[in-house]
Order: C-alpha cells, then sequence, then structure tokens
C-alpha cells in the first residue's frame, strides 16, 4: 500500500486524477491524504466533491478554511462571494450526501506509526501534539453535534480573539481555534496571530514569523504536512515540515507526496486551475524532504 498527501484541490479535478494516474493510485490499495480546501476557485468544485465521495473508504481528509466557507454558505447562501465556485454543490440533487461527509472530517489528523501529523494551515508554537489534537477535536465535535453546528457556523468568521487563552469559551473559543487550523500563517512565539500576510516568509512583520519556524515550537518532535500557504510554492526549508500547496488554482502546480518515501510528483496547472498544456517537470526534492535515517519511514475563505 502507498499513501499520498496532495495539497489543496479547490476544485482542479483533472490535475488530481492526472497525478493519481501518473502514481498508478488504486483506492483499493493505496491511501490519499488531503490536506483541505478541496473545493472554491477552481473549475470543477462539484466534480470534485463527487470524486472525493465516491473513493472515500481511500481518504483522510482535513478542512480547510473554504470547506468550512462552503458548509456555512449552505446554512446562509448570502455568504457566497464573488469568486466562489460553491453554487454548483449547494444546488446538487446529491448536496446533502457531500455536504454531510464534509461535515465528519478531521481539523487535523495524527498518524503515530508514522510520527507525522496533517492540517491545513499550521499548529500554534505555543502547542504541543496533545495540546492541538485536543482543540482540533473541540471544533470537530461541534461540527458534528447539531445542537452546535449551527452557532459554529454563524460565529466562526472573524480575526478575533488573535490570540489563544484557554479561559476562551463558547463560540469565541473555537473561532480561534479555526484560524490556527485553516487560516494560520504568521504568527508570535506565543501565538498572536497576524491574518493580513499572506506572501512569501520574508513579508513578515516585526516580531511575527511563519508559525514553523519558531525555534521553541512544541511540535518540533511530529512530522507535519499542510497546505493553504500558496505563496510558498510548495517550499518549505524547515525540516519535518513538507508544505504541499503549489498553487495549482492560481497557474501554479498540484503537489503530491509520497508521505513513506518523501518523492514528490507535480502536475503543471494553467490559469484557471485545469492540467496544463506540458504537465510535467521534474520537481527538485527540498532539504525537508531527505529522508532522516533516525525517523521512521516515512470570515476568510480567500488564499
Amino acid at each position: 500500500m502507498a499513501v499520498y498527501a496532495v495539497g489543496d484541490l479547490q476544485g482542479c479535478l483533472d490535475p488530481l486524477k492526472c497525478l493519481l494516474d501518473h502514481v498508478h493510485f488504486d483506492p483499493a490499495r493505496d491511501q490519499l491524504w488531503l490536506v483541505g480546501d478541496l473545493v472554491n476557485r477552481g473549475p470543477k468544485s462539484l466534480e470534485t466533491l463527487r470524486f472525493l465521495y465516491s473513493i472515500r473508504p481511500a481518504l483522510v481528509c482535513v478542512l480547510g478554511n473554504h470547506d468550512l466557507h462552503l458548509l456555512a454558505a449552505a446554512h446562509k447562501i448570502d455568504r457566497l462571494k464573488k469568486g466562489d465556485t460553491l453554487r454548483e454543490i449547494l444546488e446538487a440533487p446529491d448536496r446533502e450526501d457531500l455536504l454531510g461527509w464534509v461535515r465528519q472530517q478531521k481539523l487535523m489528523h495524527y498518524d503515530e506509526q508514522r510520527n507525522i501529523a496533517m492540517v491545513h494551515a499550521g499548529i500554534p508554537p505555543q502547542w504541543s501534539l496533545k495540546k492541538a489534537l485536543k482543540h482540533a477535536g473541540e471544533v470537530e465535535h461541534a461540527l458534528r453535534d447539531d445542537s452546535l453546528y449551527e452557532p459554529f457556523l454563524d460565529g466562526m468568521y472573524g480575526n478575533e480573539p488573535v490570540k489563544w487563552n484557554n479561559d476562551l469559551q463558547g463560540v469565541t473559543r473555537l473561532r480561534v481555534i479555526t484560524n490556527y487550523f485553516t487560516r494560520m500563517r504568521f504568527c508570535t512565539r506565543e501565538g498572536k496571530l497576524d491574518l493580513k500576510g499572506k506572501e512569501g516568509v520574508e513579508t513578515a512583520i516585526p516580531g511575527y514569523a511563519p508559525w514553523f519556524s519558531h525555534k521553541d515550537r512544541k511540535t518540533r518532535d511530529v512530522r507535519i504536512i499542510f497546505g493553504h500557504w500558496a505563496a510558498l510554492e510548495g517550499r518549505c526549508d524547515e525540516p519535518g515540515v513538507f508544505a504541499l500547496d503549489s498553487g495549482c488554482v492560481w497557474g501554479g502546480a498540484m503537489t503530491l507526496l509520497n508521505i513513506d518515501t518523501l518523492e514528490r510528483h507535480q502536475c503543471n496547472c494553467d490559469a484557471v486551475g485545469n492540467v496544463a498544456t506540458s504537465p510535467f517537470t521534474p520537481a527538485a526534492a527540498s532539504h525537508s524532504e531527505q529522508p532522516d535515517s533516525t525517523e521512521q519511514p516515512a470570515q476568510e475563505p480567500s488564499k
């Protein structure tokens, strides 16, 4: 069995299929990890979701900000924004099956055997693995509990609070957890968020840095796969941290990582997220993707 992780799909189905064909992916035998942002902005959001639903036993999925936005828009259609490509899902005859499946997905996945975690955006530096899993579970519970579901979606949007506090309660508590896991790029060493910065690592404002670069980050003993940050173009020099969003929907590429061999495959995309005329070019491994012999084998819907 091969286990792969793929970067943000955002409704770009053809590049995904191109990559799966390239590695001879067999859903009866292999496993595919999804870093979230399954839909939105790309040309085939509904078809993408239907395809994933059809192979769901072979998937491990965490949710991204666009996926949560989809669930929120399903309850209040006026939440749709210009540029969203979600209406086709909301008007589909099988929408309840598709949305029900999305609602059951995780905010964080951890494979104990491989000692590797997967999140959409990141894990704040002040949280240990245990705490991160616990807090992710709080949002997952709200998504699955009918009494908490709509209040969570109604209160999910917003940038405040900018920092975790153990005394936070209710939707405010869930909002900052959600922002860490699905929107974070830059933060302070204490986990104070800057949710405005979306460009490369060199654009951090004073006192802030990419979440993964803080020297005292408490998850340094865990390998982490993440997406979300298209400006990184799928590159991260932090050892044991693997960035997979290479901007397919923006004319970049879609990236597939074999999580055991750390071999990368990329499918080049055109300006609207379809397969480019020349889909494959060699993808060089960054330092963080060199196997370590001591390790086991391996209101923001926008980017």
